[in-house]
Protein backbone atom coordinates (compact mmCIF):
# COMPACT_ATOMS: atom_id res chain seq x y z
CA UNK A 1 0.00 0.00 0.00
CA UNK A 2 1.12 3.40 -1.09
CA UNK A 3 -1.49 5.92 -0.14
CA UNK A 4 -4.11 5.89 2.14
CA UNK A 5 -8.13 6.33 1.95
CA UNK A 6 -9.32 9.81 3.75
CA UNK A 7 -12.80 9.59 4.66
CA UNK A 8 -14.37 12.74 4.53
CA UNK A 9 -18.35 12.16 4.16
CA UNK A 10 -21.50 10.61 6.16
CA UNK A 11 -21.38 7.89 3.51
CA UNK A 12 -17.28 7.37 4.11
CA UNK A 13 -18.06 6.58 7.21
CA UNK A 14 -21.17 4.41 7.19
CA UNK A 15 -19.32 1.91 4.87
CA UNK A 16 -16.79 1.48 7.54
CA UNK A 17 -19.34 1.05 10.18
CA UNK A 18 -20.65 -1.44 8.21
CA UNK A 19 -17.65 -3.11 7.08
CA UNK A 20 -15.92 -4.06 10.70
CA UNK A 21 -17.67 -5.51 14.01
CA UNK A 22 -15.03 -5.36 16.45
CA UNK A 23 -12.74 -1.98 17.18
CA UNK A 24 -9.94 -2.08 18.55
CA UNK A 25 -9.16 1.62 20.13
CA UNK A 26 -5.17 2.74 21.49
CA UNK A 27 -5.84 5.57 24.03
CA UNK A 28 -3.15 7.84 24.77
CA UNK A 29 -3.71 10.68 21.85
CA UNK A 30 -7.09 8.76 20.70
CA UNK A 31 -9.59 8.74 23.20
CA UNK A 32 -7.93 10.78 25.68
CA UNK A 33 -4.05 12.91 25.85
CA UNK A 34 -2.38 13.03 29.30
CA UNK A 35 -5.60 13.45 31.75
CA UNK A 36 -8.08 15.18 29.62
CA UNK A 37 -10.57 13.50 27.11
CA UNK A 38 -10.34 14.12 23.15
CA UNK A 39 -13.31 16.09 22.49
CA UNK A 40 -15.96 13.91 21.26
CA UNK A 41 -14.41 10.82 22.02
CA UNK A 42 -16.85 9.55 24.47
CA UNK A 43 -19.52 10.12 22.11
CA UNK A 44 -17.69 8.53 19.52
CA UNK A 45 -17.46 4.78 21.90
CA UNK A 46 -21.64 5.23 22.74
CA UNK A 47 -22.09 5.76 18.83
CA UNK A 48 -20.10 2.21 18.44
CA UNK A 49 -21.48 0.67 21.05
CA UNK A 50 -25.20 1.71 19.94
CA UNK A 51 -24.61 -0.01 16.60
CA UNK A 52 -23.57 -2.80 18.55
CA UNK A 53 -19.67 -3.25 18.01
CA UNK A 54 -17.62 -4.87 19.91
CA UNK A 55 -15.02 -2.65 21.62
CA UNK A 56 -11.29 -3.38 23.02
CA UNK A 57 -8.74 -0.78 24.26
CA UNK A 58 -5.63 -2.08 23.46
CA UNK A 59 -2.77 0.50 25.02
CA UNK A 60 0.67 0.48 25.35
CA UNK A 61 0.40 2.45 28.97
CA UNK A 62 2.16 0.19 31.51
CA UNK A 63 2.30 2.80 34.09
CA UNK A 64 -1.40 1.64 35.03
CA UNK A 65 -3.24 -1.52 35.60
CA UNK A 66 -6.35 -2.65 34.14
CA UNK A 67 -8.23 -1.82 37.18
CA UNK A 68 -6.53 1.89 37.37
CA UNK A 69 -7.09 2.60 33.86
CA UNK A 70 -11.05 1.51 34.43
CA UNK A 71 -11.22 4.37 36.83
CA UNK A 72 -9.75 6.45 34.22
CA UNK A 73 -11.96 5.83 31.82
CA UNK A 74 -14.81 6.28 34.67
CA UNK A 75 -13.31 9.79 35.55
CA UNK A 76 -13.00 11.09 31.49
CA UNK A 77 -16.52 9.74 31.10
CA UNK A 78 -16.34 6.86 28.78
CA UNK A 79 -17.91 3.60 28.96
CA UNK A 80 -15.74 0.59 29.60
CA UNK A 81 -15.35 -2.75 31.54
CA UNK A 82 -12.17 -3.77 32.71
CA UNK A 83 -12.76 -7.21 30.47
CA UNK A 84 -12.58 -4.82 27.31
CA UNK A 85 -8.72 -3.41 28.37
CA UNK A 86 -5.44 -5.07 27.35
CA UNK A 87 -2.57 -3.23 28.33
CA UNK A 88 0.91 -3.76 28.02
CA UNK A 89 1.36 -4.38 31.54
CA UNK A 90 -1.26 -6.88 31.79
CA UNK A 91 -0.15 -8.51 29.01
CA UNK A 92 3.41 -8.64 30.46
CA UNK A 93 2.56 -10.14 33.24
CA UNK A 94 -0.34 -12.67 31.38
CA UNK A 95 3.01 -13.47 28.94
CA UNK A 96 5.21 -14.45 32.18
CA UNK A 97 2.67 -16.27 33.31
CA UNK A 98 1.24 -18.13 30.43
CA UNK A 99 3.96 -18.54 27.63
CA UNK A 100 7.35 -18.27 29.83
CA UNK A 101 5.82 -20.40 32.43
CA UNK A 102 7.42 -18.36 35.53
CA UNK A 103 8.55 -20.55 38.48
CA UNK A 104 6.04 -19.65 41.21
CA UNK A 105 9.37 -19.72 43.80
CA UNK A 106 10.95 -17.18 41.60
CA UNK A 107 10.72 -13.62 41.57
CA UNK A 108 10.58 -10.54 39.31
CA UNK A 109 12.70 -7.19 39.32
CA UNK A 110 10.82 -4.88 38.38
CA UNK A 111 11.91 -1.07 36.53
CA UNK A 112 8.36 0.64 36.39
CA UNK A 113 5.08 1.70 38.44
CA UNK A 114 2.02 0.22 40.19
CA UNK A 115 0.79 -0.94 37.11
CA UNK A 116 3.15 -3.84 36.75
CA UNK A 117 2.97 -4.10 40.29
CA UNK A 118 -0.61 -4.87 40.41
CA UNK A 119 -0.80 -7.47 37.46
CA UNK A 120 2.14 -9.69 38.58
CA UNK A 121 -0.26 -9.20 41.76
CA UNK A 122 -3.09 -10.46 39.99
CA UNK A 123 -1.51 -13.69 38.21
CA UNK A 124 0.28 -14.75 41.86
CA UNK A 125 3.50 -13.72 40.50
CA UNK A 126 6.20 -12.54 43.25
CA UNK A 127 8.38 -9.14 42.79
CA UNK A 128 10.67 -6.65 44.26
CA UNK A 129 11.93 -3.07 42.88
CA UNK A 130 8.92 -1.03 41.43
CA UNK A 131 8.02 1.16 44.05
CA UNK A 132 9.54 -0.42 47.23
CA UNK A 133 11.60 2.39 48.98
CA UNK A 134 14.38 -0.54 49.40
CA UNK A 135 15.20 -0.66 45.63
CA UNK A 136 14.40 3.14 45.22
CA UNK A 137 17.04 4.72 47.29
CA UNK A 138 19.41 7.14 45.64
CA UNK A 139 23.19 6.23 45.73
CA UNK A 140 25.92 8.68 46.89
CA UNK A 141 28.01 10.09 44.15
CA UNK A 142 30.44 7.71 43.09
CA UNK A 143 29.46 5.44 45.68
CA UNK A 144 28.63 1.87 44.57
CA UNK A 145 29.52 0.14 48.20
CA UNK A 146 25.76 -0.59 48.78
CA UNK A 147 25.62 -2.44 45.62
CA UNK A 148 28.12 -5.10 46.43
CA UNK A 149 27.00 -5.69 50.24
CA UNK A 150 25.67 -9.27 50.97
CA UNK A 151 21.53 -9.28 50.14
CA UNK A 152 21.87 -6.22 47.96
CA UNK A 153 20.99 -8.04 45.05
CA UNK A 154 18.14 -11.39 45.00
CA UNK A 155 19.17 -14.50 44.11
CA UNK A 156 15.75 -15.91 43.64
CA UNK A 157 15.15 -12.80 40.91
CA UNK A 158 14.43 -14.54 37.46
CA UNK A 159 13.26 -11.81 35.31
CA UNK A 160 13.96 -7.93 34.76
CA UNK A 161 10.51 -6.29 33.32
CA UNK A 162 11.07 -2.73 32.06
CA UNK A 163 8.17 -0.48 31.35
CA UNK A 164 6.70 3.39 32.27
CA UNK A 165 9.08 4.51 35.32
CA UNK A 166 9.20 8.44 36.75
CA UNK A 167 10.55 7.15 39.35
CA UNK A 168 13.54 5.74 37.33
CA UNK A 169 17.24 6.23 39.17
CA UNK A 170 20.85 4.86 38.84
CA UNK A 171 20.39 2.53 41.82
CA UNK A 172 17.41 0.66 40.78
CA UNK A 173 19.38 0.77 37.23
CA UNK A 174 22.46 -0.72 38.22
CA UNK A 175 20.38 -4.00 39.99
CA UNK A 176 18.29 -4.30 36.66
CA UNK A 177 21.95 -4.64 35.06
CA UNK A 178 23.07 -6.90 37.68
CA UNK A 179 20.49 -9.76 37.61
CA UNK A 180 20.77 -9.43 33.33
CA UNK A 181 24.42 -9.95 33.18
CA UNK A 182 25.04 -12.53 35.94
CA UNK A 183 26.36 -16.04 35.13
CA UNK A 184 24.45 -17.60 33.19
CA UNK A 185 21.69 -15.08 32.48
CA UNK A 186 20.85 -16.09 29.60
CA UNK A 187 20.14 -19.41 30.36
CA UNK A 188 16.78 -21.13 31.25
CA UNK A 189 15.16 -20.09 34.82
CA UNK A 190 14.38 -22.96 36.68
CA UNK A 191 12.07 -23.85 39.62
CA UNK A 192 14.02 -24.34 42.82
CA UNK A 193 17.05 -22.71 41.55
CA UNK A 194 18.77 -19.74 42.71
CA UNK A 195 21.02 -17.20 40.16
CA UNK A 196 21.27 -18.57 36.81
CA UNK A 197 18.57 -17.53 33.78
CA UNK A 198 17.21 -14.20 34.11
CA UNK A 199 14.26 -12.87 31.52
CA UNK A 200 14.05 -9.22 29.70
CA UNK A 201 11.09 -8.04 29.67
CA UNK A 202 9.78 -4.67 27.79
CA UNK A 203 6.41 -3.97 28.59
CA UNK A 204 6.30 -1.58 25.25
CA UNK A 205 9.06 0.07 22.91
CA UNK A 206 7.49 3.12 22.90
CA UNK A 207 10.17 6.14 22.00
CA UNK A 208 7.70 8.82 23.25
CA UNK A 209 4.30 9.37 24.48
CA UNK A 210 1.94 11.59 24.05
CA UNK A 211 0.52 14.42 27.09
CA UNK A 212 -0.82 17.66 27.71
CA UNK A 213 -0.09 18.63 23.55
CA UNK A 214 3.36 17.68 23.92
CA UNK A 215 5.53 14.72 23.16
CA UNK A 216 7.81 12.85 26.73
CA UNK A 217 10.12 10.46 26.69
CA UNK A 218 8.22 6.81 26.49
CA UNK A 219 9.40 3.28 28.23
CA UNK A 220 11.51 2.91 24.84
CA UNK A 221 13.30 5.61 25.55
CA UNK A 222 14.17 4.78 29.42
CA UNK A 223 14.93 1.29 28.74
CA UNK A 224 17.79 2.16 26.45
CA UNK A 225 20.67 2.60 28.97
CA UNK A 226 19.44 -1.43 29.92
CA UNK A 227 19.68 -2.15 26.62
CA UNK A 228 22.92 -0.71 25.67
CA UNK A 229 24.58 -1.49 29.31
CA UNK A 230 23.80 -5.57 29.11
CA UNK A 231 23.82 -5.65 25.39
CA UNK A 232 20.84 -7.40 25.75
CA UNK A 233 17.60 -7.66 23.81
CA UNK A 234 14.47 -7.93 25.21
CA UNK A 235 11.43 -9.71 24.43
CA UNK A 236 9.01 -6.64 24.00
CA UNK A 237 5.37 -7.58 24.72
CA UNK A 238 3.36 -4.36 23.51
CA UNK A 239 2.69 -3.23 20.25
CA UNK A 240 3.36 -3.60 17.22
CA UNK A 241 5.13 -6.96 18.08
CA UNK A 242 3.56 -10.48 18.35
CA UNK A 243 2.95 -11.22 22.15
CA UNK A 244 0.54 -8.18 22.46
CA UNK A 245 -1.17 -9.78 19.53
CA UNK A 246 -1.17 -13.03 20.79
CA UNK A 247 -2.37 -11.98 24.22
CA UNK A 248 -5.84 -10.04 22.35
CA UNK A 249 -6.49 -12.59 20.38
CA UNK A 250 -6.20 -15.02 23.33
CA UNK A 251 -8.66 -13.00 25.04
CA UNK A 252 -11.63 -12.23 22.60
CA UNK A 253 -13.36 -14.09 20.00
CA UNK A 254 -12.62 -11.83 17.04
CA UNK A 255 -12.66 -11.99 13.34
CA UNK A 256 -9.71 -10.28 11.68
CA UNK A 257 -10.83 -9.82 8.72
CA UNK A 258 -13.68 -7.70 9.74
CA UNK A 259 -11.89 -6.09 13.00
CA UNK A 260 -10.25 -2.70 12.77
CA UNK A 261 -7.36 -0.87 14.51
CA UNK A 262 -7.46 2.53 15.62
CA UNK A 263 -4.60 4.49 16.24
CA UNK A 264 -2.38 7.98 16.63
CA UNK A 265 1.39 6.19 16.14
CA UNK A 266 2.37 4.60 12.61
CA UNK A 267 5.17 2.44 14.56
CA UNK A 268 2.92 1.11 16.92
CA UNK A 269 -0.96 0.88 15.97
CA UNK A 270 -0.52 1.16 12.10
CA UNK A 271 2.18 -1.48 12.53
CA UNK A 272 0.52 -3.30 15.04
CA UNK A 273 -2.58 -3.15 12.79
CA UNK A 274 -0.81 -4.50 9.39
CA UNK A 275 0.74 -7.42 11.24
CA UNK A 276 -1.70 -8.87 12.49
CA UNK A 277 -3.49 -8.57 9.26
CA UNK A 278 -5.98 -5.96 10.38
CA UNK A 279 -7.29 -2.79 8.46
CA UNK A 280 -6.37 0.16 10.37
CA UNK A 281 -7.28 3.33 10.72
CA UNK A 282 -4.89 6.81 11.79
CA UNK A 283 -6.22 9.49 13.38
CA UNK A 284 -4.65 12.95 13.54
CA UNK A 285 -4.87 13.77 17.55
CA UNK A 286 -1.62 12.20 18.79
CA UNK A 287 1.42 12.00 17.71
CA UNK A 288 1.56 11.33 14.16
CA UNK A 289 0.83 14.17 11.23
CA UNK A 290 -0.64 13.27 7.82
CA UNK A 291 2.40 14.04 5.69
CA UNK A 292 4.66 11.32 8.15
CA UNK A 293 2.91 8.60 6.38
CA UNK A 294 5.05 9.00 3.33
CA UNK A 295 8.40 10.20 5.02
CA UNK A 296 8.07 6.76 7.45
CA UNK A 297 6.69 4.40 3.87
CA UNK A 298 3.62 3.29 6.96
CA UNK A 299 0.71 3.62 5.20
CA UNK A 300 -3.21 3.30 7.20
CA UNK A 301 -6.16 1.68 5.58
CA UNK A 302 -8.15 5.23 6.57
CA UNK A 303 -7.14 8.60 7.73
CA UNK A 304 -9.36 10.65 9.47
CA UNK A 305 -9.16 14.09 12.05
CA UNK A 306 -10.22 12.51 14.98
CA UNK A 307 -12.56 9.45 16.11
CA UNK A 308 -15.38 12.49 17.24
CA UNK A 309 -15.50 12.58 13.56
CA UNK A 310 -17.00 8.25 13.55
CA UNK A 311 -21.10 9.16 14.24
CA UNK A 312 -21.28 11.38 11.13
CA UNK A 313 -22.22 7.81 9.79
CA UNK A 314 -25.65 8.55 11.14
CA UNK A 315 -26.48 11.60 8.76
CA UNK A 316 -26.47 8.63 5.77
CA UNK A 317 -28.40 6.11 8.00
CA UNK A 318 -30.87 8.76 8.02
CA UNK A 319 -30.67 10.11 4.61
CA UNK A 320 -30.95 6.62 3.60
CA UNK A 321 -33.88 5.85 5.83
CA UNK A 322 -36.30 9.31 4.66
CA UNK A 323 -35.23 8.34 1.25
CA UNK A 324 -36.83 4.87 2.13
CA UNK A 325 -39.87 6.38 3.52
CA UNK A 326 -40.24 8.42 0.66
CA UNK A 327 -39.63 5.42 -1.57
CA UNK A 328 -42.58 3.79 0.22
CA UNK A 329 -44.44 6.45 0.19
CA UNK A 330 -44.09 7.21 -3.73
CA UNK A 331 -45.27 3.06 -4.20
CA UNK A 332 -48.26 3.44 -1.80
CA UNK A 333 -49.66 6.14 -4.34
CA UNK A 334 -49.41 4.76 -7.07
CA UNK A 335 -51.10 2.16 -6.05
Amino acid sequence: MTSSRKLCTPNDYAEILSRYDTWLFDCDGVIWSGDDAIEGASQAIEFLRKNEKKIIFVTNNAARSRKMLKKKFDRLGFAASEDEIVSSAFAAAAYLKEVLKFPADRKVFVMGMEGIEAELDAVNIKRRGGTDPEDNKFLPANDYSSLVQENSIDPSVGAVVCGFDMNMNYGKLCKAFKYLTRDGAQGPVLAGETGGGCHFILTNDDQVVPALGELWPGSGSLATPLIASTKRDPIIVGKPHAPMLDTVKSLYNIDLSRSIFVGDNLHTDIQFAKDGNMDSLLVLTGVTKEEDCRTEGIWPSFIIQGISNIPMAEKAQSRTTAMSVQGTSAVHASL
